[in-house]
């Protein structure tokens, strides 16, 4: 049986990926990896063709857009087409990859959460036979079953929603970066954003099967920031390699749920 929880008041996330890897290859657990991997698969895939062709639209669209407005009649808009013209030419090996990962990040995050909403009581029901697995309690992996996650859609339609509400208004403000004199450093401000709702959406799950209200995740994953933040910094990471990303939402699940038992259960 798994020891105590550890109350350190930090310790390294990224660990607990690793660790959610081998969990879901456990004999009793990888019947519940299944629907949960097909979901993510087939969302990537979409979500892959579609920030394909959205940087390629842009790639070709943005050297017509500047020569048009470059020649603008309108003094601001000549202006702004310039500067940009000179950011472009000056900045090339630095714009695009920064609009790339932009995208990227922007498109999977996207379509992450539409997975979310429809992996829910199928990501819930993979965190509590993890959780069970960990402390033992194999009898009950065995009684876990769909019907009774089913009955839970409403409650867990409803928690998606609150981690949505918390997160529009912080990404509004993140996304309004974009537009200030610091957007070279929006971007990252972007990506460790999401790293830290990577976090929260993740270590929410166990929470959830305790009932325990979305305030208590916020709280946990603020009382050890680094280690969380640092897991969540991980999975955005993974999310955006080709092939692994396939297999992040269960391994995620599964290694934030460990994260959870082992620092955050009371």
């Amino acid at each position: 049986m798994q020891t105590a929880p550890l109350n350190t008041p930090s310790f390294n996330g990224t660990q607990y990926l690793r660790k959610g890897y081998d969990l879901i290859w456990q004999p009793n657990i990888k019947r519940f990896v299944f629907i949960p991997l097909i979901i993510n698969f087939v969302l990537l895939t979409f979500a892959s063709i579609y920030a394909f062709n959205l940087i390629s639209d842009w790639y070709s669209s943005l050297p017509i857009w500047l020569e048009t407005h470059m020649v603008s009649p309108d003094w601001y808009i000549r202006w702004t087409a310039e500067a940009l013209n000179w950011f472009v030419t000056s900045l090339d090996w630095l714009l695009w990859p920064l609009i790339i990962i932009t995208v990227l990040i922007t498109v999977f995050l996207l379509f992450g959460f539409i997975a979310n909403w429809i992996a829910a009581p199928f990501n819930g029901l993979l965190s509590e036979a993890v959780e069970c697995h960990l402390a033992g309690d194999l009898e009950s992996i065995e009684n876990l079953s769909l019907t009774d996650s089913f009955k839970d859609i409403p409650r867990l339609i409803g928690r998606e929603w609150r981690k949505l509400i918390y997160y529009i208004p912080r990404a509004l403000i993140c996304l309004i970066l974009f537009i200030t004199p610091i957007s070279m450093f929006a971007p990252i401000i972007w990506f460790l954003f999401n790293g830290w709702m990577s976090a929260i959406q993740y270590i929410d799950y166990p929470n959830d099967n305790h009932r325990q209200p979305f305030r208590k995740t916020l709280s946990d994953v603020k009382s050890y920031r680094s280690g969380p933040f640092g897991f969540g910094l991980f999975v955005m990471l993974l999310t955006m390699i080709p092939i692994v990303n396939i297999l992040v939402m269960p391994v995620a699940v599964a290694g934030a749920t460990n994260l959870w038992f082992d620092h955050y259960r009371k």
